[in-house]
């Protein structure tokens, strides 16, 4: 472990010269505990430094300060035990230590990675908007102590940035109580449930979510659920999105909404001019089928991959170009990453005050048309009856 010793010694070097910048650990010896890779860094606590370790596990992350002593100490553990790679970076010059499969260190060192120092400021950690509720239990995400099933670690980062990015729209718009929601299409009702807790029991604001679903397997065990969470003014309805009977919608969601689903939960929201629609399409197939047959000189669509990704984009883009003509402000944007669903794709709508420029929309969407030999959107279709 000579090795080792070096290392910490560079550590200690760093420390009294003013230099470090932070430490990683990576490549874990074993995954069967979770733990992926641990972060330190210099924080300054009641005008003391400390080092403050950040254990970044699969579900959740954890933050422990140290001294000088202690974290050597530490090191030593992690490094002997769970880690094979270390890598100090100081002003001087990056040490990178690490051991092989028989267990062998080796070190060297390699130009330095930073000019500055960051800031020694204390972070407040980042903040978790889907509560440890019961909720997470009762749906299978958690265990009776709150802690996250690690098959399930994606779907609870996916519910806190679903969450995060509501929150923000719910900002940059106005509501008058009680805010009404339907969620199209909501399945096993993860993001239905958490979005109920969260706007009612975090925000405290007064909010009533219907979720619609064909399964009536699924609106049975989300009604049991709803009820054994207590949470009154959450139900589940067996529909389709093309019979739903509903005019007084704030909010409209439809999350992976299959292909021409995702317009008719659109068309249900623009019809009751819902303040705020919230999309995540998927399976874009109704452009694609039509422009079989026909002949397109855009080069980029010889090849059926390629093709695809282009339609989900036209199809998108289209969608929220006609919205705007129903006086829609729209983005698109990718919600979380494609590790955790290749479905990332978000497109928002919110009601906007001023009139459309109608005339220049329609050139846009006409562009679009004549570009790739498209006759009309389904959405179009719809909104035209």
């Amino acid at each position: 472990m000579n090795e080792l010793n070096l290392f910490l010694e560079k550590l200690a070097e760093s420390y009294a010269n003013n230099s470090f910048v932070k430490i990683t650990l990576s490549k874990p010896a074993y995954k069967s505990d979770g733990l992926l890779n641990v972060y330190i860094r210099l924080v300054s606590i009641k005008n003391e430094l400390v080092f403050s370790f950040t254990y970044h596990y699969q579900t959740n992350d954890q933050v422990k300060n140290y001294t000088l002593e202690e974290t050597n100490a530490e090191l030593m553990e992690l490094l002997t035990n769970k880690f094979k790679i270390a890598r100090l970076f100081t002003l001087k010059e990056d040490v990178v230590l690490q051991f092989s499969k028989k267990g062998k260190g080796s070190l060297k060192t390699l130009p330095p990675s930073f000019e500055n120092k960051p800031p020694e400021t204390h972070d407040v950690p980042k903040k978790k908007r889907a509560a440890l509720g019961k909720y997470l239990n009762v749906l299978g995400i958690a265990d009776e102590n709150g802690q996250v099933f690690p098959k399930m670690a994606g779907k609870f980062k996916q519910i806190n940035k679903y969450l995060e990015i509501v929150e923000n729209l719910l900002k940059d718009n106005q509501f008058n109580e009680p805010i009404r929601i339907v969620d199209m299409g909501s399945g096993k009702g993860y993001l239905t449930f958490a979005l109920y807790d969260f706007m009612k029991n975090q925000l405290k604001l007064n909010v009533e979510i219907k979720g619609i679903e064909i399964r009536q397997e699924l609106v049975d065990f989300c009604n049991d659920a709803a009820e054994k969470c207590g949470f009154e003014q959450l139900s589940f309805e067996k529909s389709t999105i093309q019979d739903l009977k509903e005019d007084k919608i704030d909010i409209l969601i439809a999350l992976h909404a299959c292909d021409t689903a995702t317009d008719d939960a659109i068309f249900k929201g623009v019809s009751a001019k819902a303040a705020l629609i919230i999309c995540a399409p998927c399976c874009h197939k109704e452009l694609r089928q039509a422009s079989k047959g026909k002949e397109i000189a855009n080069p980029l669509l010889k090849h059926g991959i390629f093709k695809e990704r282009q339609y989900e984009m036209i199809t998108d883009a289209m969608r929220a170009l006609i919205m705007e003509k129903q006086q829609y402000n729209t983005k698109i944007f990718e919600f979380i990453s494609n590790e955790h669903t290749r479905k990332n794709i978000m497109l928002v709508a919110s009601k906007s005050n001023k009139k459309p420029m109608v005339d220049k929309i329609d050139e846009e969407i006409n562009t679009i048309k004549k570009e790739f030999n498209i006759d009309q959107h389904y959405l179009e279709s719809l909104l035209d009856e």
